[in-house]
């Protein structure tokens, strides 16, 4: 049996000269119009879960903005925040700029799905209406088109960013999540020659003030695969949502008392015109030598047999001392009653309170929180096996977070199982810590991201 290959056709290089070059002139400006992120074309906008999740590139919430590479903000004399007029044709625009690294020059880029005139108590007055911008006639295409005009407009708007837009400008703050090894990367051709590359080692057995913790049964952790994390912040809403965290509203976010216990950090290298992203999950560690716990003064933070950093909320009088002392800075504490301070009481309405899952405890003020690694679903699997005259097993239970990932980047087990994926993974050779200098064994174990170079590719 032949298989018949199909004949390949001619390609013809001169078919790309009949297209239109762009003009030359630093004058001329792109616009490039897409859906939000957040808002979608404008539905979710009155979704306060979706708002408050920080954008996977720029980290800004409850806003869309026009995104321009740096060379072009200097070109129009303006920073972050700053109000840019957009014209194309006979439309106009007023929104504020953002300084993109990576962007291209010339180029502005709005997201859509803000600024609806008809919408619910949430997203009343939240954002700029880039629709206007549209046209049936002229553009490109219905979503790029040519701008007459971009000037700097009057005056400044606040954007609320959950992380630093760039650090490339200071020497001693450029490339310092690698530089701590906070982030752990490398080239696939470096592992193919050196599995051991990271030369990361376990933490050794030094002499501590904390005592070593006997886990006889079973023993909680968790993997986070670099290399499958795109960045998209699904497991940040289905945080939210499993542990009805509440919506803090943006002036909360600007003086940084967001409240979601995960977040996925953004961190740059390189260049501001070439730079080198790189995601990582960041949540509780729930680490064997917890720096919170031996602060606590009424030991509210406690650790269980099975290796949780366990949060007793009845306890905590808001000292703060273990947000204090945690060095990956996942603790939240609520300043306010969220749920009242929002939007009129927005959140403790009777509809909204279906929202919340009756199996986690509702939070008010004065109160620290913080990731648990679902324990209600372990309590709810562990209860099971019992009724179910069964062993309890670290495969009977799994995170929310791990359920809402596309990409199956994080995977949740007892380590002690010898036989488990998260027992392999752990003792991977591209397997690491943050901050594992500090001795505090976490239980959180990722695992390093391999790049394909353009060296290499090549």
């Amino acid at each position: 049996f032949e298989e018949s290959v199909p004949a390949l056709g001619s390609f013809d290089k001169t078919a790309g000269e009949s297209l239109a070059k762009a003009p030359s002139s630093t004058s001329w400006f792109v616009v490039a119009l897409r859906e939000s992120y957040q808002a979608g074309d404008g539905k979710f906008l009155n979704n306060g879960w979706m708002l408050e999740l920080p954008h996977p590139v720029s980290k800004i919430t409850w806003d869309n903005y026009a995104a321009v590479s740096d060379r072009t903000a200097k070109s129009l004399n303006v920073d972050d925040g700053d109000f840019i007029i957009i014209q194309t044709g006979n439309r106009k625009l007023e929104i504020p700029a953002f300084v993109q690294p990576g962007a291209a020059d010339n180029t502005v880029t709005i997201e859509l799905g803000f600024g609806r005139k008809v919408v619910g108590i949430v997203g009343t007055g939240v954002g700029f209406d880039a629709g206007k911008l549209m046209s049936e006639k002229g553009g490109y295409s219905p979503w790029i088109y040519e701008a007459s005009s971009v000037t700097k407009g009057n005056g400044s708007y606040k954007l609320a960013s959950t992380m630093e837009h760039h650090l490339f400008d200071n020497k001693l703050t450029a490339n310092a999540a690698q530089k701590r090894k906070i982030i752990q990367e490398g080239t696939v051709e470096e592992y193919r020659k050196n599995p051991d590359f990271l030369n990361a080692p376990r933490p050794k057995e030094e002499e501590s003030l904390y005592h070593n913790h006997p886990y006889p049964g079973v023993k909680w952790g968790m993997i986070v695969d670099l290399n499958k994390c795109i960045g998209c912040g699904d497991c940040v809403i289905a945080c939210v949502s499993e542990n009805n965290i509440p919506i803090v509203g943006k002036d909360q976010v600007l003086v940084s008392r967001e409240m979601q216990w995960l977040r996925v950090d953004r961190y740059y290298s390189g260049t501001i015109e070439e730079p080198v992203v790189s995601n990582q999950l960041m949540l509780c560690q729930q680490c064997d030598n917890a720096p919170c716990e031996n602060v606590c003064p009424v030991a509210a933070t406690t650790h269980s047999p099975d290796g949780l950093n366990q949060m007793i909320y009845n306890r905590c009088v808001g000292t703060r001392y273990c947000s204090n002392n945690c060095p990956y800075k996942v603790r939240r504490f609520n300043f306010f009653n969220f749920r009242d301070h929002f939007r009129d009481h927005f959140q403790q309405s009777q509809l909204f309170s279906l929202v919340n899952n009756p199996e986690v405890t509702v939070r008010s003020r004065g109160v620290m929180e913080k990731c648990t690694f679902c324990i209600q679903r372990i309590m709810n699997a562990r209860s099971q096996a019992i009724h179910e005259h069964r062993e309890f097993k670290g495969s009977d239970v799994t995170t929310a977070c791990q359920d809402a990932c596309n990409t199956n980047a994080i995977i949740f087990g007892d380590e002690n199982d010898k036989n488990s994926i998260i027992h392999k993974y752990r003792n991977h050779e591209l397997a690491y810590y943050v901050l594992e200098e500090l001795n505090t064994r976490p239980n959180v174990t990722y695992l390093a991201k391999l790049r394909n170079t353009e060296t290499e590719v090549a």
